[in-house]
């Protein structure tokens, strides 16, 4: 098996014949629980193989190799049915009561996912094309790990499910600055598809895991949460993928949970995290948290989440939107309480532009630790690589671009891209955090002769407009 990129492509034509199966997304759902099985099915081969004693949680009869690894098995209606009556009906209702982690996450996965291929034969082409990959092989898996990157930037061009998607660069910066060491506890409470949780394994791997106790380490002490299914049992895979047997994954709303019941034993080391910002959350969910914090934008909410999951001395690295930086009312208390009981050390500026084509709005990325109160801010303004106007799906932020910044991460000293602003300042502005470059002159336009008159000239017409509908108004009265 050497192009996987092309396998996937064949899926994808393959399943644009059957009628039941439109668009994109549903393309992706499709192909995303089919991967999973096969998933499931070539680790535990590569299970049992280390321990005689495993015992998957899935029935022999409904393993990805009794029914579907056969290229000459099953076919047609008979497939069809199969699916529908049998596989999808038993797999949503997974015995979970012997406690076992692996199938209360598969139960969960098949719970949010749906059949939509009407076509046996055309299933079974699909499935055939899926037994080319094996992914015990290195390499398969390496290059499924590409693979798998574009099949998840593909949902930025699916409808709502682009939000789950953060560039790699951003995720593998913000893992590098934090640094996730072995023992620590990481959380994302938002994580999507698991792209800050694998930068994190990869990075923890790297540094620290030396034998299979470490493994069995890192396991336990990664942990995310995400609320929608596709994006859940992507995750899912994504963390099987990078050799984590028993991914710990809660399919769950995290904000539906009560403020004051997160204790001691929840709180974590690290935070990585790009919440959802810019939508409203599901109804009364802003009753868990105290009345002063109370709204109903999620970026908000899932600050102060955040900020109460970590543990003092804790640290966090997270993505919010210029939204989450300004404004009165509980979004000032919420700042207020943010920086009181966080030292917010580094605030970097992003384009508008990193998280096109799905969203345009300006975002920043947040470096804080728990435990003690903020006395200054360093801002550094992220600049668009030379010649480049705009990031697109095309030319997405590179990693290189952040070499800069962290050479001037452990010597800071003020530059054109780089600045500190002291409590007092922040504190006397309404604990206002939208703060610009101030090396950055505001631009001013030089209008020629011809477009002044003609600012002057629709000025006039509309004052002329509303006095006109004044006497109006007066003569009515």
């Amino acid at each position: 098996m050497k192009n996987i990129g092309n396998t996937i492509k064949t899926l994808q034509n393959i399943m644009r014949k059957d009628p039941g199966v439109s668009g994109d997304a549903q393309r992706i759902e499709q192909l995303g629980w089919l991967i999973t099985l096969k998933i499931l099915d070539d680790k535990e081969k590569e299970l049992k193989l280390i321990d005689d004693k495993y015992k998957s949680p899935i029935p022999s009869f409904l393993h990805w190799r009794k029914w579907a690894g056969d290229d000459e098995g099953m076919t047609g209606d008979e497939l069809r049915v199969f699916v529908d009556s049998t596989l999808m009906p038993k797999l949503k209702n997974l015995d979970i009561s012997s406690g076992n982690k692996l199938a209360l996450i598969i139960r969960e996965i098949f719970e949010g996912t749906n059949n939509y291929m009407k076509n046996g034969t055309i299933i079974r082409q699909v499935l055939n094309e899926l037994n080319k990959i094996d992914f015990n092989s290195s390499e398969d898996r390496h290059m499924f790990g590409d693979i798998y990157e574009t099949i998840l930037r593909d949902l930025q061009s699916a409808g709502n499910y682009g939000e789950f998607y953060t560039p790699r660069a951003i995720t593998e910066f913000i893992t590098e600055m934090v640094n996730p060491r072995l023992n620590e506890k990481v959380l994302d409470p938002a994580c999507g598809t698991g792209g800050f949780l694998t930068s994190a394994i990869e990075n923890i791997r790297k540094k620290d895991v030396k034998g299979v106790d470490d493994i069995k380490t890192l396991e336990k002490t990664i942990h995310g949460m995400e609320l929608k299914p596709l994006p859940f049992m992507l995750c899912v895979t994504n963390l099987i993928l990078h050799d984590i047997s028993v991914p710990n994954i809660d399919y769950t709303d995290s904000l539906n949970r009560e403020y004051t019941s997160i204790g001691q034993k929840d709180k974590v080391d690290v935070i990585l995290a790009n919440p959802p910002f810019g939508a409203s959350v599901a109804d009364k969910v802003e009753t868990n948290f105290p009345v002063n914090f109370r709204t109903t934008e999620s970026a908000d909410l899932f600050l102060m989440l955040m900020v109460r999951y970590l543990k003092d001395g804790g640290r966090a690295g997270i993505v919010l939107p210029d939204g989450s930086l300004t404004g009165d009312g509980v979004k000032q208390r919420i700042r207020q309480h943010f920086l009181e009981n966080c030292n917010l050390h580094t605030i970097v500026r992003l384009p508008n532009s990193v998280f096109q084509p799905y969203a345009s709005v300006a975002t920043n990325l947040l470096f804080f630790e728990k435990g003690k109160a903020t006395k200054e801010v360093w801002y550094w303004e992220h600049k668009l690589p030379e010649g480049v106007k705009a990031y697109s799906k095309t030319k997405p932020i590179q990693k290189s671009e952040f070499d800069g910044l962290k050479k001037w991460w452990r010597k800071r000293k003020e530059n054109e891209q780089a600045w500190k602003i002291s409590i007092d300042t922040i504190i006397s502005n309404g604990y206002n955090l939208d703060i610009k470059n101030p090396h950055i002159p505001e631009e001013t336009h030089q209008y020629s002769s011809m477009e002044l008159v003609s600012m002057l000239h629709d000025s006039f017409r509309k004052s002329n407009d509303l006095l006109d509908k004044l006497k109006s108004e007066l003569k009515n009265a």
